[in-house]
């Protein structure tokens, strides 16, 4: 194995189009103690990595790697442990724990204040190799492409979450605001399990995925459906879609916003927005158990990621096309060899 890699790195945070991210090249990490080096095949691309990029999050140190949706096989060990050299992982966003908090006790790690994220805290999977401590690396099957898997290690695990947060009840009208990658994981989960699906988002990219997937209304942005809805996820990173999700709900119904990111929500109006019971909630990073839930369901549900393959050259091209809107379904870097 070599021990020079290739790696892409943000310099220096600013508008993806002025070139922050710099393709560099590093020396390949050794596994520490409970870690595993990873050689990595395939890593989704999440608008997170967009946001780390131009500083909506800014880096935890300086050059950072993003990348958090990375599929790949295990090369070498810290220690022996749950994997063993040749196994096929999965690296997610959730990195690490403390494991001691109140959070961590009840079950809810996702908001332990000590908790640590791959590609923002450590650098992440847009590299040939990355390192993960071995408990919160994911056991993938062999039997399905690195490239279809890659999405579900976050844009999956999030949709996941936000759709629990949701609270949709069985057969529901569920909306959804922003149909990217995320978003079309979860709305074939949703319709798998019966729900009536609701789209609102803008590009026609998108709308006609929506259909494609079993929309029965797709509307741009700002539209009204024609029905009342039980839930809403806004997975779009603008916080002006709030008050309309809310308005499009039934009494008691629940909008979840699913980013780790959202520009601010403008002004609410108790009566039209908050009134009867409406519930408004956000999603915070998600569980390990999360993770294990949703490749549960991927065993026996029809749901599968509509990919756009990037190569590895071309990954700060790829963040731009999130950036203007350019991209549907999800987008997956591939590495050679």
């Amino acid at each position: 194995m070599t021990d020079q890699m290739q790696v892409w790195a943000v310099e220096r945070p600013g508008p993806i189009d002025s070139g922050p991210l710099r393709k560099v090249r590093r020396t390949v990490p050794e596994p520490r103690p409970g870690e595993v080096l990873v050689k990595v095949e395939a890593c989704g691309i999440c608008r997170t990595d967009l946001h780390l990029t131009e500083g909506d999050l800014p880096p935890k140190h300086p050059g950072t790697v993003p990348g958090h949706q990375a599929v790949g096989t295990v090369v070498a060990r810290g220690t022996a442990g749950r994997f063993a050299v040749g196994d096929r992982v999965g690296i997610a966003w959730l990195r690490g724990t403390c494991g001691v908090c109140e959070f961590c006790r009840q079950g809810a790690e996702n908001l332990c204040p000590w908790s640590t994220y791959t590609g923002w805290d450590a650098d992440g999977g847009f590299a040939e190799y990355a390192v993960v401590p071995q408990d919160y690396a994911y056991a993938l099957p062999t039997d399905r492409p690195a490239v279809e898997l890659a999405p579900f290690l976050c844009a999956g695990i999030i949709g996941y979450r936000s759709l629990l947060r949701a609270n949709l009840p069985p057969g529901g009208r569920l909306g959804i605001y922003g149909f990217g990658s995320s978003a079309h994981l979860t709305a074939q989960l949703a319709t798998a399990q019966g729900a009536e699906l609701f789209v609102m988002t803008r590009g026609e990219g998108n709308r006609a995925l929506a259909r494609e997937l079993g929309a029965v209304f797709v509307g741009e942005t700002a539209d009204r459906p024609p029905v009342l809805l039980d839930s809403a996820i806004v997975f779009a990173p603008a916080g002006d879609v709030v008050p309309y999700a809310l308005e499009a709900l039934k009494p008691g119904g629940t909008v979840a916003v699913a980013g780790i990111y959202l520009s601010d929500v403008p002004a609410l109006n108790y009566e039209r927005h908050l009134f009867h019971e409406r519930d408004l909630r956000s999603v915070t990073s998600n569980t390990r158990r999360d993770g294990e839930e949703l490749f549960r369901l991927l065993a026996r549900l029809p749901v599968r990621a509509h990919t756009t393959v990037v190569p590895f050259d071309a990954v700060d091209r790829a963040l731009a096309d999130v950036a203007h809107g350019r991209a549907s379904g999800s987008l997956v870097a591939v590495l050679d060899g």
